[in-house]
């Protein structure tokens, strides 16, 4: 027993240090996790060319804590150029175009242009001097150009393609009325065309977004015209009926001459002397 307990009291001085160390590493984690900012939504913004651009990035802090500075950085896409856009708690910018609301939580800036587009960073400094950062990608929304239609005969499939527009949405005309499932099934994400029918006359694929649509159109040999076969049918009856009433009439005419000639004769010559 006496032996046991040596070996205790040797270990103990060598665990003290590795205790302190975990307990260092858990304050540590604790206080990493004091600060954080990151934005609702991880998907591009897409801003109409003219309109407002607003930003929201949510910062998380512990009670008792506050932001000690907030700020706003945009990354060019093509160039890869950084710079400053805005800071809390200087607030606005010079030319009145960019503004932070909400203890910089808020970046807003007026008239978006073409080259307000690129990655734009938020990094939050809090009091104790811990920096958190998100990010979250900026893009001009633009019209739908240069739609076309691909068409594999063989498999009677058309594809509807698009350049560059944003969200684009994709719809299908068959002699410019909507396709139907006699006509064929449309893709789910509305680009393609499945014809289970006739592959003939004129197929339109009609992309559209917020700032308009644009079409393309497919032609394939002519469909034979259902109105044009009724209205030979209908020709067809009535040149009939005028046939039928026609040959009714004659039979009638016929009728009445040989009646006429019949009474004639039955007339005796002298009974004109009488």
């Amino acid at each position: 027993m006496g032996q046991k307990e040596v070996m205790r009291g040797d270990m103990e001085p060598r665990l003290q240090p590795l205790v302190r160390t975990v307990l260092l590493l858990q304050v540590w984690l604790w206080i990493g996790q004091c600060l954080s900012v990151h934005f609702p939504n991880q998907q591009s913004v897409y801003v109409i060319k003219g309109q407002d651009l607003t930003l929201q990035a949510q910062i998380e802090l512990l009670d008792g804590e506050r932001v000690a500075k907030v700020t706003w950085g945009r990354t060019a896409k093509t160039s890869g150029e950084s710079l400053t856009v805005a800071e809390f708690p200087h607030g606005a910018s010079s030319d009145g175009r960019v503004a932070v609301e909400q203890q910089g939580a808020v970046l807003k800036i007026r008239g978006y242009q073409a080259e307000d587009g690129g990655i734009y960073t938020v990094t939050v400094t809090d009091q104790s001097g811990q920096r958190r950062s998100a990010q979250r990608t900026v893009q001009e929304y633009l019209a739908v150009n240069h739609v076309s239609v691909m068409v594999n005969v063989s498999h009677g499939v058309l594809h509807c393609m698009e350049a560059w527009g944003t969200e684009p949405s994709f719809s299908w005309l068959h002699e410019k009325v909507a396709v139907t499932e006699k006509v064929g099934q449309v893709s789910a994400d509305g680009a393609s065309l499945h014809v289970s029918g006739l592959f003939c006359g004129h197929f339109s694929c009609v992309v559209s977004n917020r700032l308009g649509h644009s079409s393309a159109t497919y032609t394939a040999e002519p469909c034979e015209s259902t109105n044009r076969s009724t209205s030979v049918v209908i020709v067809f009856l009535l040149l009939l009926l005028v046939l039928v009433a026609a040959s009714l009439a004659f039979l009638l005419w016929r009728r009445r001459w040989h009646g006429h000639n019949r009474r004639q004769r039955l007339r005796e010559p002298y009974e004109d002397d009488l």
